[in-house]
């Protein structure tokens, strides 16, 4: 069909109508959410009404089909990146979101070393959870708003880079992303897959990786859920071609041991120098793993992980972490040295209650916690200070006698951290036992054949 009769066939489709449909719990057509995508993008289309029509598919669902024309319509307001003239591999790693979850910081200076081209157009912070953008924008001078002509570039020079939906590159998903945020409908398994799979198709890749996290402190609670939204995205890629597989991994309590934009900065740096929590240094070998399947730099998965063990211990994979950094305009200095990016002002430490074993953790209190002490935004319009954020002390199964600190907020106001400390108090529970701890990999969903 022409784009003429495109245009004569969605302006006969009345958004009144589209939203009704929806509300009714009826399938629409690939024209109406193709009428909706193209005329909010283009700002035909009011605020007002694609909340209304967010929230009618966060309570009514769409199908398997609908979820495939709103990706696909979105996926059409982009540009789609040619990547071809970059040797290697394309390989992307996204993941749907959690508390403490900075892999990407970490997986993609690794993959780049291991001779992947990994590009990287990420998002701010959403709900309880950190966005990519919020954390490296914690280093000073790094830009995250370079032109694609800019990011091809930095990727071209070391292999990796990430940046922000520019005005070429998803203006649908930059849109309904912000919206989403701001009307509640952030956790639709549906909007979640549209969103991450109209981006990632748009990057020009060969292969993605999906962490799709489940727990406490994820946006898919249940593992069904966290399941079923793994499916939703692997079909998507798989159905335009693309080597796409999924990892089903635990946000039960946060993702290694600090909550914060420059916090977990400074936690990324330490893996990258060879150290870090164990727990996020093993998630990110498992995910850089995977990449280096499907991007055919390695024959096996325990070969994968070889190679990503490699990248870290040498240095190469910091190394690449420090040229993509200056590239974008960021202060190397950092790098080496975590008094370079923010630090808060002042500390309060959070004492245990009880003694006894830490046996659950109400992971989303603690990241909605980081998000009140400044870290997030709790209304759209807020500004982030990349300082503040939780150190963690005790995690699940851990041994702690009453009175012993469980964490410690970095704060830059008493009113901001008095509510977080009450949140972060009602977070934790206590048992005389050790608890069985829950695995950091669930499982896989489509482990595709090279």
């Amino acid at each position: 069909m022409s784009n003429a009769r495109k245009n004569a066939a969605s302006s006969a489709i009345r958004t009144i109508d589209v939203i009704r449909r929806k509300r009714d719990g009826q399938e629409m057509s690939p024209a109406e959410l193709t009428h909706l995508v193209d005329g909010y993008t283009r700002g035909e289309i009011p605020d007002y009404q694609v909340s209304a029509w967010l929230m009618a598919a966060l309570i009514r669902g769409l199908t398997r089909a609908e979820t495939a024309a709103l990706t696909d319509a979105m996926l059409r307001s982009s540009e789609v990146l040619d990547l071809s003239p970059y040797a290697g591999a394309k390989v992307g790693k996204h993941s749907t979101g959690g508390v403490g979850d900075k892999t990407s910081l970490i997986v993609a200076p690794v993959a780049a070393a291991g001779g992947l081209v990994v590009p990287m157009i990420s998002g701010r912070g959403l709900g309880h959870t950190g966005g990519t953008l919020d954390k490296l924008e914690s280093i000073r001078g790094l830009r995250v708003d370079l032109s694609l002509v800019h990011f091809c570039e930095v990727l071209g020079a070391c292999g990796c880079s990430m940046i922000g939906q520019t005005v070429e590159f998803a203006p649908a998903d930059r849109k309904f992303y912000s919206l989403r945020d701001a009307t509640g409908t952030v956790e639709s398994p549906y909007l979640i897959c549209a969103s991450i799979m109209s981006k990632k198709l748009a990057e020009g890749l060969d292969a993605l990786v999906l962490d799709v996290k489940t727990g406490s402190g994820a946006f898919m609670k249940t593992e069904k859920d966290a399941i079923f939204l793994a499916e939703l995205m692997v079909e998507a890629g798989q159905r335009v071609g693309r080597r796409t597989v999924a990892l089903i991994t635990d946000m039960d309590q946060p993702l290694g041991l600090k909550i914060g934009n420059a916090l977990e900065v400074e936690e990324c740096l330490d893996v990258l120098h060879g150290g870090g929590p164990a727990d996020l240094r093993e998630l990110c070998l498992e995910l850089a793993a995977w990449m280096f399947y499907l991007g055919g730099r390695a024959r096996t998965i325990p070969e994968g992980k070889e190679l990503a063990d490699r990248m870290l211990r040498s240095g190469l994979a910091l190394e690449k972490f420090r040229q993509m950094v200056e590239l974008q305009g960021g202060d190397p200095a950092a790098i080496d040295n975590h008094a370079g990016l923010p630090q808060a002002t002042a500390t309060l430490d959070v004492p245990s209650p009880t003694s006894g074993y830490v046996s659950a953790i109400q992971c989303e209190n603690l990241g909605t916690a980081s998000a009140i002490l400044g870290g997030g935004r709790e209304k759209k319009e807020d500004s982030i200070d990349p300082a503040v954020g939780i150190s963690l002390h005790k995690k699940l199964g851990d041994r702690v006698a009453a009175g012993e600190t469980l964490c410690t907020l970095h704060y830059n106001s008493e009113t901001r951290a008095a509510r977080a400390r009450e949140l972060v108090e009602s977070s934790y529970q206590f048992a005389p036992t050790p608890p069985s701890l829950p695995p950091l990999v669930h499982g896989v969903i489509g482990s595709p054949r090279r």
